[in-house]
């Protein structure tokens, strides 16, 4: 089955947004038999990746077509039911990767709820009015402030250790203890009772900001909207930004969009993801890109490498290298990037530029081999360069190739002032930052090479690439890498990358998401969770599971 993440409001199935001024309403309203895959459903306002894909697309739009919007109420359409949470059934039923890449997928979700309050503005409340379970919970901990409806029954629990054997999604967690205060002892409690925790003790032990009868609940929520709104500096009179459908054309081994084109090779377990640079003419004022919207190039191009980066992560599985090539003319790309850092105030050109972030952090946790190859009539410039930074390894051409045309240029790479500031990694720092943690003279020489075409010498010298190559030696040494790379397990690979990553600071992202990759995929392979006699198998049906009881 082959999952796509195109979707629009006219087709959610879960969801419902209305826009009031400068406050958005998202409403969650499961529809049973709306599951992704049959087998299950999403009953109690469950959801499985489906339900995640439109909310995934909402937190879009609302940034880019709906600048107006200073707040966002999330709240459950269900009577007496927020959420409880991942679909049990479609986990149970899932297989190990297709659980472990729902969840990756789900806290980058969250992730964007996090940067909309954070960057751009948009502030979230959770307007809890029932049933808070498990992904409910984390749901609502994405938000900025949670109010918790007080009827004596409703609350907020993450009750997976306790009935499921595995981990509150890992984001859970973390989120409890480093982004609300939750005292650890109080943690440990809340973590291990099935019934969660409700009204004033909720608001006790940080789990939630306000307890709120029931008859006042969404009233309330407006109120702490309405408070949130006045320190916005979204525009409230801007015209918003269409996200238009993606081109796509999928074949065997194609995935084809305008500005990208990923190329599959099995036999080598191999995909190439090519990016071109802008062509044409291109508007060069801040009008001009309003105008151009979902057609300006960077956020067309943005859009089209974030799909690719999904398709491949969940519809090829065995596919684990990526090699990333551009092409074009480095100019054209330098030039954007001059006008991403000149307007990076306007509300529409911040939200490109926030949304390449959060793209390129994508690829920073995607349990695949990243390699960048730099050619002749490359373009790894800027904004691409970062690809160079990104990758696990780049490889660059001395020269040119010895057939090459009598006026090809040699391949070089150009950092801009967007390498050095807005495109930050999950450890909070930018990939120069990261690739020079320990080494201030060498980051202080990247610096100082910015805005000047660097060939393959200079840019190993200066540690911007990992390996040069001879005409002589380019094409039978990069063919050895990729192939070594893939006779490697790709369980010790996805080990390797996820430490070598995010060295320096620990934050709150970091921690998700090296979790995910250790202890979380871990314990969905444990038999504890998921064996024929595990927690995942026995929920619900009146027997017990049966653990391995050793601590491992």
């Amino acid at each position: 089955m082959q999952v796509d993440f195109r979707t629009d409001p006219p087709r959610y199935r879960h969801w419902r947004l209305e826009i009031d001024g400068p406050v958005a309403t998202l409403t969650m309203a499961v529809d049973e038999a709306g599951g992704l895959v049959e087998g299950y459903e999403l009953k109690l306002n469950s959801y499985d990746l489906g339900v995640d894909i439109e909310l995934n697309d909402a937190i879009q739009r609302l940034r880019f077509e709906h600048p107006e919007v200073r707040a966002v109420v999330v709240t459950g359409g269900l009577d007496r039911v927020f959420c409880a949470g991942a679909n049990i059934r479609m986990l149970a039923s899932s297989s190990h990767p297709w659980k472990v890449n729902f969840c990756k997928f789900t806290n980058e979700t969250r992730n964007g709820i996090e940067d909309a309050t954070a960057n751009s503005g948009q502030a979230w409340i959770a307007a809890v009015n029932g049933t808070c379970a498990g992904g409910g919970y984390e749901l609502a901990l994405a938000c900025d402030h949670i109010l918790l409806v007080d009827d004596n029954s409703s609350t907020v629990a993450l009750p997976e250790i306790p009935l499921l054997a595995v981990l509150p999604g890992t984001g859970g967690l973390t989120r409890v203890v480093d982004k609300r205060g939750v005292r650890r002892d109080l943690a440990d409690v809340f973590s291990t009772l099935q019934e969660g925790v409700k009204g004033q003790r909720a608001v006790d032990w940080k789990l939630v900001d306000e307890v709120v009868p029931s008859s006042q609940l969404m009233a309330r929520a407006a109120e702490v909207a309405a408070d949130r709104s006045t320190t916005s500096d979204r525009p409230l009179d801007a015209q918003g930004i269409t996200l238009t459908p993606l081109d796509r054309t999928v074949t065997d081994d194609v995935v084809a969009y305008q500005h990208v084109t990923v190329t599959i090779d099995r036999d080598l377990r191999t995909a190439e993801i090519t990016i071109a640079a802008p062509a044409g003419e291109q508007p060069n004022e801040l009008d001009g890109i309003h105008v151009a919207g979902a057609g300006w190039w960077p956020l067309a191009v943005c859009r089209e490498l974030d799909d690719a980066i999904l398709h491949l992560r969940t519809n090829e599985l065995e596919i684990g290298t990526w090699v990333f090539r551009t092409t074009g003319d480095s100019q054209a790309v330098l030039a954007i990037d001059q006008l991403l850092d000149e307007h990076g105030k306007d509300w529409f050109v911040r939200e490109v530029t926030l949304f390449w972030q959060r793209t390129l952090k994508r690829l920073d946790v995607t349990s695949r081999s990243l390699f960048a190859f730099i050619e002749p009539n490359s373009c790894f410039a800027g904004t691409l360069a970062e690809l160079v930074l990104a990758a696990d390894r780049s490889y660059m051409l001395e020269g040119t190739f010895e057939d090459a045309e009598p006026d090809q240029q040699p391949a070089t790479i150009q950092l801009s002032a967007m390498n050095d500031g807005p495109y930050r990694m999950p450890n909070g720092l930018t990939r120069l930052e990261t690739r020079f943690l320990y080494a201030p003279e060498d980051l202080a020489a990247a610096r100082r090479a910015i805005g000047t075409p660097l060939e393959a010498a200079d840019a190993v010298e200066l540690g911007l690439v990992t390996l040069a190559f001879d005409d002589i030696d380019w094409h039978d040494d990069t063919r050895l890498a990729i192939e070594e790379r893939a006779a490697l397990s790709p369980d010790a690979l996805v080990g390797m990358e996820a430490n070598l990553r995010f060295p320096g600071p620990e934050t709150l992202e970091t921690k998700i998401f090296g979790r995910l990759s250790a202890w979380q995929n871990w314990i969905f392979q444990r038999p504890n969770a998921v064996g024929d006699d595990g927690a995942l198998r026995a929920y619900g049906s009146g027997k017990r599971p049966d653990f391995d009881l050793r601590r491992v």
